[in-house]
């Protein structure tokens, strides 16, 4: 199939598109600037010049292609409801010009995000194939710039890595290379309406987390209470407070969904980790 995938370019999307080629598709990837474009085409995808915030460019892609993959988002938390509402108009610009064509439409939910998330059910009653991907506090592997290496600089700056309370509450986790192939089998396999959590580890002990932090840096681990959490973690004292399991039942009986790639556990003790560890 011919697929347009957004965020192409970027840590989750640049493997998306590697996992879409290796299976036999043609990607157009978007592109907003020339590195990026140098990116996709690298990978050995095609290129579509616009921006998520250019309905006219997303419309035409979306026409040419035979399904779709929405990733790029703009993970600005100084103005989150703004990247949301963002994230809103590029989907319904898209999915409104996939209606009636049966056409597979895949994008990733958001935290907030509940306005998409209802458009994308209402498109399935409007012939299209519509799938929501949910991911995890944290899509690790090389080149991570997620969460896991907000943590470890937390850890090296305040010299402890920490947990709240007991450390007992649970993060869910997948590798990217995982997600990339959830992504692609919700893309060729995905029933309509349907929604699938991408988590390979389905809830890891925060503690665990910080353990392993602790060892990469060789600092000590230290519990600290909730009132502390903001102040020590910034804008992850919240996320780092709570207990959020996730379930891949779904992904594994639906999409015969099988994680081969390390946990987080294990990928902490890799050398992309000891590298951002010792910058």
């Amino acid at each position: 199939m011919r697929i347009f995938v957004t965020g192409a370019a970027g840590y989750i999307g640049s493997a998306v598109v590697r996992e879409l080629l290796d299976a036999g598709h043609q990607v157009r990837g978007l592109a907003r600037s020339d590195k990026s474009a140098m990116l996709i085409k690298q990978a050995g995808a095609d290129v579509h010049f616009g921006d998520i915030g250019d309905p006219d460019s997303l419309r035409e892609a979306v026409t040419a292609a035979d399904g779709v993959i929405h990733l790029a988002f703009n993970h600005d938390f100084s103005d989150f409801p703004g990247a949301l509402t963002a994230d809103l108009q590029a989907v319904k610009a898209m999915g409104s010009a996939l209606e009636g064509s049966g056409k597979p439409f895949v994008i990733t939910a958001h935290a907030g995000g509940t306005e998409a998330e209802e458009f994308m059910l209402h498109l399935s009653s409007r012939g299209v194939r519509s799938v929501i991907v949910e991911l995890c506090p944290s899509v690790h592997g090389e080149d991570d710039t997620g969460f896991i290496p907000r943590l470890i600089d937390t850890a090296k700056t305040k010299g402890f890595s920490a947990y709240v309370e007991d450390g007992g509450n649970r993060w869910p986790a997948v590798h990217r290379l995982d997600a990339a192939r959830l992504y692609r089998l919700a893309l060729e396999k995905a029933p309509s309406g349907s929604r699938f959590e991408g988590a390979a580890d389905e809830g890891v002990p925060f503690r665990e987390i910080a353990d392993a932090i602790g060892r990469r840096l060789n600092v000590p681990v230290v519990g600290i209470a909730r009132e502390e959490a903001d102040a020590h973690f910034g804008f992850l004292g919240t996320l780092a407070s709570l207990d959020i399991p996730r379930s891949n039942a779904a992904a594994r009986e639906v999409l015969g969904w099988q994680p081969v790639q390390p946990g987080l556990l294990a990928d902490l003790e890799q050398p992309h980790y000891l590298d951002f560890a010792n910058r």
